[in-house]
């Protein structure tokens, strides 16, 4: 009687593996490709509709500068000093060569750099609105997975009322709550500024934590809804009667195919939330004395300075575009549906 040899065997193996690699990373390109296929385009008329907002807002910055009893000789004068004379094809031209270098203009009202103001408020912005997302991604992840997994229980129930309650509070009343009883009342947290990481971790994170916590009750909600939906439907799939049929686990059907194909629609909601949070925190940070990228737009469109809008407009453009963009890799990477192109 003849026998194989079964050394040859790991040889499949590691050439599966290697095709293995090989497809995600094509698969990976292609969701960038068809990603950036889609956003460029979206990014060049958003900007053209953000700067032909100046135009029609009859907005000059001899008004802001000069007042509303200004000549008409100190108009021309001032609009010519800022190029404003010029064709507004022209104009649009110049200043969207700037932004591609990362210019995003001069401030009508003080001089300064828009990028570098924008800067200083984004730093602050990006920090909380960080940090609520991961509150939010993690609570809302282990509620969202709770329900699902017990559902038609008290458990599903509880979290699902925990949820309704927490999803119709608002930000800025979260905030004040927070700041009176865990600030104020108790003294565990400071209850106005802030402090650079670079100053230090523990006072960083000690002072965008209550502005965070207000934050991520709405991200908490959204992800735990949706997570709880898809994982409920993902367990009346076929394949999931056909892992029990085959003796897997309760552990590795989960694992393997319920949560893996219920991720998408909260993964969806992440990508909306995290831009939102950076621009919608006007409300936090004025409860805890923030001077972050949402105070700024809203200064900044309080006092006429267009310029400045425009360029709050151009980086909260580019953050949903950018974030998108993630959250569309992770898709064909972590669920099988979205990696075929569903």
């Amino acid at each position: 009687m003849t026998t194989t040899d079964p050394s040859p065997a790991p040889a499949p193996r590691r050439g599966g593996a290697t095709a293995g690699i090989r497809r995600t990373a094509v698969r990976a390109l292609t969701t960038l490709a068809r990603s950036i296929a889609i956003f460029v385009p979206v990014f060049v008329v958003a900007t053209f509709v953000t700067f032909a907002l100046r135009s029609l807002s009859g907005l000059s910055p001899a008004r802001v500068q000069l007042g509303e009893d200004a000549t008409p000789e100190a108009i021309a004068r001032v609009e010519a000093h800022w190029g404003l004379d010029r064709p507004f094809l022209t104009q649009y031209a110049d200043w969207f060569g700037g932004v591609l270098h990362g210019r995003l203009g001069t401030s009508w009202t003080n001089g300064a750099d828009i990028s570098t103001l924008i800067g200083l408020g984004l730093g602050v912005s990006l920090s909380v609105a960080t940090f609520a997302l991961l509150i939010g991604v993690s609570v809302g992840l282990v509620l969202g997975t709770l329900a699902a997994v017990r559902r038609t229980t008290w458990i599903d129930r509880a979290v699902t009322g925990f949820v309704t309650v927490i999803s119709v509070m608002p930000a800025f009343v979260v905030g004040i709550l927070l700041a009176g009883v865990l600030a104020v009342g108790l003294g565990l947290f400071p209850s106005a500024g802030y402090v650079p990481p670079e100053q230090g971790v523990g006072p960083w994170l000690a002072h965008i934590t209550l502005p965070a916590l207000a934050l991520s009750f709405d991200v908490i909600a959204d992800v735990a809804r949706q997570l709880r939906g898809s994982l409920v439907a993902a367990y009346s799939e076929n394949y999931v009667t056909g892992a029990v049929v085959r003796g897997l686990g309760p552990r590795r059907i989960f694992f393997r195919h319920v949560l893996r194909n219920g991720l998408g629609p909260a993964l969806a909601t992440i990508g909306l939330k995290f831009p939102a949070l950076v621009g919608a925190s006007v409300v936090t940070e004025w409860i805890f004395g923030l001077q972050g990228f949402g105070r700024f737009a809203n200064d900044s469109a309080q006092a006429g300075d267009v310029p400045a809008v425009q360029g709050v407009l151009v980086v909260s453009i580019l953050l949903v575009v950018t974030f998108n963009l993630i959250v569309n890799l992770v898709l064909a990477r972590v669920t099988p549906a979205a990696g075929r192109g569903v």
